[in-house]
């Protein structure tokens, strides 16, 4: 059964990792704002329909009204800088500094969660952000809003997970996966009327096939954590820099550089130690890097913990 997990997660990453790369190549011609609105728009029914099979009485209005809002606002941000950094960005650049997530979520969960960190996860965190200025190279590189905007989404989706960690066993799926859905549809929507292009057939179905692979990656990451333990799945989000080395070389002609390798190894490995501390007690109560399930930079905003946590119910 872990094997089965493990495989479901390598499906699951490998088509968030083509979700990615159909990003980049829309965003050589239309905004970030454009492609996230109509990707968001088209995630609408998908959702809603996977969310009618939910018979829990209630309504939408959050139980933790400014926590979900503080959510639902990193979640559209942490969705707008993701599809910036792919569209500007040599994927495993992207890749690279969206792994420092682990990272953030350690030293956020001190303040938001009460956790205490330890000596072992802070040099974690030490090596991990050198990996960050080996990937960055300032000073031999010119850093710019696409770097920005890859470092912020690693601190979104840090921000992101925290929240859901403090409120998501009080709040219904429905609240914490259509939220982000009706902010990014808004405050997207505004943005994109001042970058509006138009586009043919061909490109919104290219848009389409966004959230469809979004949804789908959701669906097989769902699969893996109810067939293997976190400790087995959460690993495997690191092959996508596999796929991105892959895929860069395929249909961008990026080469991957020495220094973007060590940075990313050191960043990858500082990450699945706080994992392993986590795993092992290590100090930590609320084990906030093991129980990040999703990755919360598709415009679905899936939130796998949410639908294991009500299967486990039933």
């Amino acid at each position: 059964m872990k094997l089965k997990g493990a495989f479901f997660a390598l499906i699951a990453f490998a088509i968030f990792a083509t979700h990615d790369v159909i990003i980049k190549i829309l965003g050589g011609s239309f905004s970030p704002f454009q492609i996230a609105f109509f990707s968001t728009l088209f995630s609408f029914p998908l959702v809603t329909f996977m969310l009618m099979r939910d018979d829990t009485v209630g309504t939408v209005k959050a139980r933790h009204p400014w926590w979900s809002f503080a959510r639902t606002i990193g979640a559209t941000l942490n969705t707008l800088c993701a599809f910036y950094a792919f569209s500007v960005l040599p994927l495993t650049e992207v890749y690279a500094l969206i792994f420092a997530t682990p990272l953030v979520i350690t030293v956020l969960s001190i303040p938001l969660l009460g956790e205490k960190v330890g000596i072992h996860r802070w040099l974690a965190v030490i090596a991990g952000l050198i990996g960050v200025i080996v990937v960055l190279r300032p000073g031999s590189t010119d850093l710019t809003l696409g770097h920005l905007a890859a470092g912020s989404c690693a601190f979104f989706s840090g921000f992101v997970s925290i929240v859901v960690r403090k409120i998501g066993r009080e709040e219904r799926t429905v609240v914490m996966m259509l939220h982000p859905l009706v902010s990014n549809f808004i405050v997207l929507g505004l943005f994109m009327t001042i970058t509006y292009e138009p586009m043919d057939i061909h490109e919104l179905g290219g848009i389409a096939l966004v959230s469809a692979l979004g949804f789908g990656a959701g669906l097989c990451l769902v699969t893996a954590y109810r067939l293997s333990e976190a400790a087995v799945v959460a690993p495997m989000q690191y092959s996508q820099i596999i796929w991105a080395s892959l895929f860069g070389y395929l249909f961008f002609q990026e080469y991957i550089d020495l220094q973007t390798v060590l940075g990313a190894s050191i960043i990858i490995f500082s990450g699945l130690y706080i994992l392993f501390r986590e795993l092992t007690g290590g100090g930590s109560d609320n084990t906030p890097v093991l129980r990040n399930r999703s990755r919360a930079s598709s415009a679905a905003s899936f939130r796998v913990s949410a639908l294991l946590n009500k299967s486990r119910q039933k």
